[in-house]
């Protein structure tokens, strides 16, 4: 079956190695590469061809790049511009010179020793990609940061496929380095022209047609054709298929155009991270495992610190430096394209190729397991290190005292701040998005921006003085921590989580939090609420209903709690209550007449409990109150409808 067998085969085995990947809490891509090495060429043999796959694998670069490019906005890459553009072509040049020390103290000649500085000098968008995505990472400022510097090393490839080659003879190689920067300013114009006019047009009319198949096939068309249109005149095909992505983004259909490519893109990803491990040798790694090992642990350090000394220098601070370091120090894929033309070429010798190739697939398969050392290694720098100074906002130079502190400002914190700041109640919102704080100033809202799961960073909230912290934050680990925290120094704060399943919800009841929040299951409740008003069922039964899904999978509270529970009944007492709003209009005939005049309990059935009158709320109003147009009453009735002659439209019956 020639290349369908192998890519049964694949499929196969990385399912194998996925599921023993996700049983070892390990991200999927480790399981793919190191099934990619078992059944390669120079191990079990079992797929004999590896470049067949490898070129099917380019497409997934390419389909990966097309996605990256549909979820690209430049206005969330705005606060990152200078440290990607500026920074990131500084640390190009850098990491290239650092590899050219490398490659001098390896006894490498120096046109080899300027190529691996050009291979080692570009990270792997796959893999940083893929590991922002298991460890819940993305749109985070670190990952918007990676990104950013991502891009402009996919942009730089072009680049330094153009100008290694010509190292030998500088001169001759900058007519041909020009060519390429017309060809893409002349590519990147005439993008711009048709993705805001011809590309709009034309999904406008395949989505009208209302069929998924042509959209989807139209999408992967657009992508997969213009980046091979780029490489036609000499660039780049995954940028191609990039600038595809970022054009459509900006259309109606972008987010439809991601959903849809997204299964084909990780089937394509598959392929690409098996075929890298297929091109291990394990037996030039086994004969030259210290020499392998050498150059991955120096090229891991140096370039972990170029990386984390630039985004430090560009003013960022707290954990960002750190992940961006431990993040992008491995070599990306592309440097086995430029590996391929360094050795047809003749700058680069096989042993030489075979070192770089090894030392590639090495640090991409550690760089889950080293991105993971972010936290650990941070909180231990805090422990030891001398506090830093923290930025807040709009906090009361005596502090707060009597808040709510809301750990983390993302879409739920930002939500219950607004709610807190219409009904007047003090709060802090502690959150290390950098977009997020400038929301926040924006707002007027109390801010501290910092990492909430830092002892310096609570201890700044002032939680001894706070009545409530509510932790919106996704990620569980962060979310222990901070529980953690608060229930060793201020044990008897109550704690508000987000949680993001059962069995998270009853690890934090554990814990000692007071209540676990799953918003997917409030989101199905008010759904479910929603259909069964839109059946006319009564409000009592739909209440019940609520009520005992919540029992179902929220704990009970403590029987210290019990006048809680006693005001939890006294709630849904008043929800049973069948509450009626109406307005009363000029000819009411209530208009002009008191509550004794009207008998209305005795003539109609009904209790008025309440009176709105301009803007002043009268609870149980006396028997001597006359009503007067434009009272909106509150009854609560025996019959469903209220039948007084000259009542207004129904506000609300819940």
């Amino acid at each position: 079956m020639g290349i369908a067998a192998d890519i049964i085969i694949i499929m196969v085995a990385s399912l194998l190695g996925g599921l023993i990947a996700q049983k070892m809490r390990q991200p999927l891509l480790l399981g793919y590469i190191i099934v990619g090495i078992i059944i390669g060429p120079s191990a079990t043999g079992i797929i004999s061809d590896p470049h067949k796959v490898e070129k099917l694998a380019e497409i997934g670069v390419a389909l990966l790049l097309f996605a990256l490019g549909l979820e690209f906005s430049l206005r969330e890459l705005k606060p990152v511009k200078y440290v990607a553009l500026i920074g990131g072509s500084i640390q190009i040049v850098l990491t290239i010179g650092y590899g050219y020390l490398i490659g001098r103290w390896l006894g490498w000649e120096p046109v080899p020793a300027i190529w691996l500085g050009g291979l080692i000098s570009l990270s792997s968008t796959m893999v940083i990609l893929k590991t922002l995505m298991a460890q819940g990472m993305v749109g985070t400022l670190s990952s918007r940061v990676m990104i950013g510097i991502l891009v402009v090393q996919d942009l730089a490839v072009v680049l330094l496929i153009i100008v290694l080659p010509q190292m030998s003879n500088p001169a001759a190689g900058m007519p041909v380095l020009g060519l390429a920067i017309l060809k893409s300013i002349a590519f990147l114009a005439v993008m711009l022209l048709i993705g805001n006019r011809f590309l709009p047009w034309l999904l406008a009319i395949i989505a009208h047609w209302n069929s998924r198949e042509l959209f989807l096939l139209a999408i992967i068309a657009i992508g997969l054709g213009i980046g091979y249109a780029t490489y036609l005149v000499g660039l780049s095909f995954a940028f191609g298929a990039f600038i595809a992505g970022m054009v459509l983004s900006e259309s109606d259909y972008g987010h439809q155009a991601l959903s849809d490519i997204i299964p084909l893109r990780d089937m394509f990803g598959l392929l690409f991270f098996t075929s890298v491990g297929m091109l291990l040798d394990p037996n030039f790694l086994i004969e030259n495992w210290s020499g392998v090992l050498q150059l991955v642990m120096l090229v891991a350090v140096g370039k972990s610190l170029i990386m984390a000394g630039i985004v430090r220098s560009f003013g960022y601070g707290n954990v960002i430096p750190l992940a961006v370091g431990l993040g992008m120090f491995q070599i990306g894929e592309f440097s086995f394209v430029l590996g391929g033309v360094g050795i047809a070429g003749g700058f680069l010798n096989f042993e030489q190729y075979s070192y770089v190739l090894s030392a590639t697939i090495i640090s991409m398969l550690i760089t889950p397991l080293v991105s993971a050392l972010t936290q650990p290694i941070y909180s231990l720098k805090k422990r030891f290190i001398v506090r830093e100074v923290l930025e807040t906002i709009n906090v009361p130079r005596d502090g707060l005292r009597d808040h709510i502190v809301i750990a983390g400002g993302g879409r739920v914190g930002q939500y219950v701040a607004s709610i807190l700041t219409q009904l007047q109640v003090p709060f802090l919102i502690i959150e290390m998005n950098h977009r997020t704080i400038e929301n926040c100033t924006e707002r007027g809202y109390s801010a501290i921006y910092g990492d909430a799961s830092q002892r310096t960073v609570l201890g700044a909230a002032n939680l001894a003085a706070a009545k409530q912290i509510l932790i919106t934050i996704p990620h569980i680990a962060t979310t222990e921590t901070i529980v953690h925290f608060v229930k060793t120094h201020c044990p008897s704060l109550r704690i508000v989580v987000r949680s993001g399943g059962a069995e998270q919800m009853e690890a934090l009841y554990s814990d000692g939090v007071h209540m676990v929040i799953r918003p997917e299951l409030e989101g199905g409740i008010e759904i479910a609420r929603q259909v069964l008003l839109n059946l006319k069922f009564p409000v009592p039964i739909i209440q019940k209903i609520t009520d005992s899904a919540r029992q179902d999978h929220y704990q009970q509270l403590s029987d210290d709690d019990i006048n809680l529970d006693d005001l939890r009944g006294l709630q849904s007492a008043r929800d049973l209550l069948e509450l009626k709003w109406e307005e009363l209009v000029v000819d009411s005939s209530l208009v002009g007449n008191s509550l004794r005049q009207l008998d209305m309990r005795r003539n109609t059935g009904s209790s008025v409990v309440g009176v709105l009158r301009d803007g002043v709320f009268m609870a149980n109003p006396s028997a001597d109150l006359v009503f007067e147009t434009g009272d909106m009453i509150a009854t609560i009735e025996s019959s469903q409808y209220c039948d007084w002659p000259g009542a207004g439209e129904t506000v609300a019956t819940e």
